[in-house]
């Protein structure tokens, strides 16, 4: 019996994969410093095959494009954008180091300058404490200082400095929280040539148009393969009739 069937269904299933990257991508077209994510298919020739044209779909690699968003001006001192390459440091759960694109900040009710979710940034001892009662300054290297609300204003302080990091982009891994990390669960080294943009997000940097596109070409793929299961289906339908009569 022909493997018809195996090979279009290999196809479906590595094709709605595709589709769900995709919508994905779509649902995060305005998150702040989102990176589209990329599926790669490729065929696979089935070995011993009575016909060379069969293959199998094989989801070849699960990349992510890294190309910087735009910059939105949102005059916000917490809010932060990395100019160029590089990444914020936070502090996950576990105690290892994520990181991400969103500079999106705010100080907890304790002090701690924390992404919106609640995870502490890092600066270079650990978690960023920032006092009460000042208002903040990001420098474009990541230096935090303050400046006091009331009494003697020209009088600045320089609180912490962020932990800003470039490892290399091949070696990062996205986990199903958004954040990305390293492919050992190392801790990357800070890199002092990173730039931080104060008062900038990043936005995401999904063309949706593309992402669009791809949508419709992934179902009419999908359509494709499913006619393939059903064409098959017929195929060994006839086929066993043939034999019955015989």
């Amino acid at each position: 019996m022909d493997r018809l069937i195996y090979t279009a269904m290999t196809g479906a299933s590595a094709t709605m994969g595709q589709e769900a990257a995709v919508a994905h991508n779509l649902a995060n077209a305005t998150s702040t410093g989102f990176k589209t994510e990329l599926h790669k298919l490729r065929a696979v020739q089935v070995q011993n095959a009575p016909m060379p044209t069969r293959a199998f779909v094989a989801d070849a690699s699960v990349a992510d494009d890294f190309t910087p968003g735009p910059l939105q001006h949102t005059n916000r001192g917490l809010d932060m954008a990395i100019q160029g390459k590089g990444w914020f440091a936070v502090q996950m759960p576990d105690g290892t180091e994520g990181y991400t694109r969103n500079g999106n900040f705010e100080v907890s009710a304790n002090g701690i300058l924390q992404t919106r979710g609640g995870l502490p940034v890092l600066g270079t001892g650990g978690p960023i404490t920032v006092p009460p009662d000042v208002e903040v300054a990001i420098g474009s290297d990541g230096t935090i200082s303050t400046v006091p609300r009331t009494g003697a204003r020209n009088s600045t302080s320089a609180v912490d400095q962020l932990k800003l990091v470039n490892p290399p982009e091949a070696g990062l891994k996205r986990g199903g929280d958004g954040f990305f990390r390293t492919a050992n669960g190392a801790a990357a080294p800070a890199d002092p040539a990173v730039r931080v943009a104060s008062g900038y997000l990043e936005g995401s940097n999904v063309n949706v148009v593309e992402q669009m596109v791809s949508m419709i070409s992934l179902a009419r793929q999908y359509e494709m393969q499913t006619k393939m299961l059903s064409t098959a289906q017929e195929m060994d339908r006839s086929a066993g009739q043939l034999v019955a009569k015989s």
